[in-house]
């Protein structure tokens, strides 16, 4: 039997596991890898930095990163699944190329599954499942696979990560139980609400339908952003400055182990010292003010619309919230103790687990790849650009909405495709993938570091949220109907069905309206999410 591994690719950590007959089993990776443990409450987990650091004629990846100190580095790479999933801009200068967040997050993983193909000896078929945000938009998926691709991996599944930890947290799922899965990691809030089917309808093994789900762009690294304009401004100081900007990476580091110390701790302190003039920035503080930090910054308010919006589409399914029968919490940011104290608010102490944070995901991977399988349905909104003829302005028709079961058991659109010009040949339509930004934050930040490796907090007005959120699906092949022969401006020539397959593929089905002929059926044009 092939290896079926679970990668959980994380902003923060990154944790494999292996799939052990019976569930999944987190995996050590020596040199890259360390056990983490941010609470003392908790049993250490075998994890990998989200680390790379570039030397001229190398690199140091994870754990390597840490044991040479070199975190605050301005040639380490931190972060890099959040700036990949936001299509941000931010590079590293190395000597004198830029290396952006994809470059180097495909250098991480290259690194650590090439390591792990050497540790345990995989075989070619060996199986992989990848871990996606349950708001992860098509460039980040294709990012994703194409990196893992590289690696020597042929046999791979994608899985929304709340569905991941849902199977991975290690207690007993039961026929018609509901669970919530609350994931609070690095980079991104998901939230996902799940139903545990019959055991007779199972394919293999156990399986899960996913109710309601719904995410945000919210993370510990925001908060480590928050912390770190707070420090600024008690000792009135700007970003700006030269002395800030000379150690404003080591601050950054500071700010984050502030917000792991105050987790389990009353207060915590940093203290960072210019390593030229001496000159030393201090801070200290107390649980009670983090929280208002938080509360001052939305936090709360995110996360509780963030579970209202899973809520209303599990309820408008049938299932409202008091059949929830558990609260799975996972990522690392779920350690912060108000964050659980808002959860458990909601649905009360009894219901809320916290045993699994840091390693559920991965080990649910492993666990679907071995044929545990979820029901699911379509994430985002997906729609045909046509240009108005009034106006001159593109405009969106959407032909798949948010919330559609797949597979479909009829088309979820028809459309008549006419030619745009006389003696057109080739017609296609082209796809998009639309995001909601109504749910994003009305005041939204980015850290960034500048060329020289200075952070910067940066605002994201709602028009880069809206074209960040805006993938042009079929880009590079949008025609994909040949008109023999060429058609006059104007002619219906084909009309097109549009469905979903088992595999959340788009497929359609055209019939040539001048010849009735069936030249397409359920042709695979861009797989969904």
């Amino acid at each position: 039997m092939s290896t079926l591994v679970g990668l959980d690719f994380g902003t923060s950590n990154t944790v494999i596991a292996l799939w052990n007959g019976f569930e999944g089993e987190t995996l050590y990776l020596p040199d890259y890898g360390r056990f983490y443990a941010p609470d003392p409450n908790f049993t250490a987990t075998p994890s990998i930095p989200s680390l790379i650091h570039y030397e001229p004629n190398r690199q140091w990846i994870g754990n390597q990163v840490l044991q040479r100190n070199l975190y605050e580095s301005p040639r380490t790479f931190r972060w890099m699944k959040r700036y990949i999933a936001q299509r941000s801009p931010r590079t590293l200068q190395v000597e004198g190329r830029a290396i952006s967040a994809a470059e180097a997050g495909r250098d991480f993983l290259l690194a650590v599954l090439t390591a792990l193909r050497v540790e345990r000896n995989l075989a070619s078929d060996a199986q992989l499942a990848c871990c996606t945000p349950v708001e992860a938009f098509e460039h980040y998926e294709n990012w994703l696979l194409e990196t893992v691709q590289a690696a020597g991996f042929e046999r791979i599944r994608l899985i929304d990560e709340p569905s991941a930890a849902a199977l991975g947290y290690g207690i007993t799922l039961h026929p018609n139980d509901v669970y919530m899965v609350f994931d609070f990691g690095g980079g991104t809030l998901d939230v996902a609400i799940l139903l545990v089917e019959e055991a007779h309808t199972a394919a293999q093994g156990q399986r899960c339908r996913v109710l309601g789900k719904a995410g945000t762009e919210l993370g510990g690294a925001t908060i480590d952003g928050w912390l770190y304009q707070a420090v600024l401004q008690r000792n009135q100081r700007s970003e700006h400055d030269e002395h800030i900007r000379a150690i404003s990476r080591l601050l950054l580091t500071e700010c984050e182990r502030v917000k792991e110390q105050l987790s389990f701790r009353e207060r915590a302190t940093l203290s960072v010292m210019h390593p030229r003039t001496g000159e030393v920035l201090e801070a200290e503080f107390t649980r009670a003010e983090f929280e208002a930090l938080l509360d001052e910054h939305g936090a709360y308010t995110q996360i509780h619309r963030t579970i209202q919006r899973a809520l209303t589409d599990a309820y408008e399914r049938g299932y409202p919230e008091t059949s929830i029968r558990a609260v799975l919490m996972v990522g690392g940011s779920s350690l912060i103790p108000s964050v659980q104290q808002t959860v458990q608010r909601l649905f009360g102490r009894e219901r809320v687990y916290l045993q699994r944070p840091l390693d559920a995901v991965a080990r649910g991977a492993a666990a679907f790849i071995a044929g545990v399988d979820f029901y699911d349905y379509i994430q985002h909104d997906y729609a045909i650009r046509h240009r108005n003829m009034h106006t001159g302005e593109y405009e969106y028709l959407t032909i798949v909405p948010r919330g559609t079961p797949y597979p479909t058991r009829e088309p979820v659109r028809r459309l008549v495709i006419k030619a745009t010009h006389t003696g057109q040949t080739r017609m296609g339509i082209d796809i998009f993938e639309l995001g909601d930004v109504s749910h994003s934050p009305a005041a939204a930040i980015e850290l960034v570091f500048d060329p020289a490796g200075a952070a910067r907090v940066l605002p994201v007005d709602h028009e880069q949220l809206r074209e960040r959120r805006l993938f042009w699906m079929n880009e590079h092949a949008p025609t994909f109907l040949t008109a023999e022969p060429p058609a006059q401006r104007g002619e219906p020539c084909f009309e097109v069905a549009f469905s979903v397959d088992a595999n959340k593929r788009l497929v359609i089905t055209a019939r040539d309206l001048r010849t009735m002929r069936l030249v397409l059926e359920n042709h695979p044009v861009v797989r969904l999410e």
